[in-house]
């Protein structure tokens, strides 16, 4: 179970982007002004907020996946408060598309809105709390070659609305190398709950 986790976790997150950079240019819209993000968010609204709902639930799955990974540890540190405080934040921010933006007609609204719930409390918590919960887990789980470079150029993603050149790259690489970090430890787990089969059968 925990393996398909983290795997549905990587690869469903990195759909949504993907459908949402073709339909909606994101995340580059971001920077576009509030009307114009609101009139594109309209004309492809049901397909935007689907991809925005699979978003937020592939971010989502932290929470179950941190559940996961303390079961298997006999030191659980700081995995499941930081991996649901990082799938919690990542939701608000995310749902606000779906839930929020569809009503709002004021452009201000929705830049206080996208500030506040997408701003500070989707990305710049979103990527403090998944940053720290990458080097938790790896402190545990190993596979520190691709998690340590992951955290670090994810925590980047605070610095892009400081206009710091280059962090919005760093922090989309942060993420392609934090997916295959996921899915590397998906291997890993599965390979450890196979080897630990193996062992209470021969106990047996």
């Amino acid at each position: 179970m925990l393996p398909a986790l983290l795997v549905a976790g990587a690869l469903g997150a990195n759909l949504a982007f993907l459908g949402l950079g073709i339909v909606f240019d994101y995340p580059d819209v971001l920077a576009y002004p509030p009307l114009e993000v609101m009139d594109r968010f309209a004309d492809n609204q049901v397909a935007v907020s689907t991809l925005f709902l699979l978003l937020a639930l592939s971010a989502g799955l932290l929470a179950p996946i941190s559940f996961g990974l303390v079961a298997r540890t006999p030191r659980p540190d700081w995995i499941v408060p930081l991996g649901v405080t990082a799938a919690a934040v990542q939701v608000i921010g995310l749902l606000r598309w779906p839930a929020i933006v569809p009503f709002i007609e004021d452009p201000e609204t929705f830049r206080t809105v996208s500030t506040i719930l997408g701003t500070v409390v989707g990305e710049t918590f979103g990527y403090l709390a998944t940053a720290a919960w990458t080097l938790v887990v790896a402190r545990q789980f190993g596979l520190r070659v691709l998690a340590i470079p992951a955290a670090a150029l994810i925590l980047s993603g605070v610095l892009v609305p400081l206009g710091v050149p280059g962090a919005d790259l760093a922090n989309f690489v942060g993420y392609l190398l934090w997916s295959l970090w996921l899915i590397a430890l998906a291997w890993r787990v599965w390979r450890a709950s196979g080897d630990a089969r193996v062992e209470t059968a021969a106990a047996a």
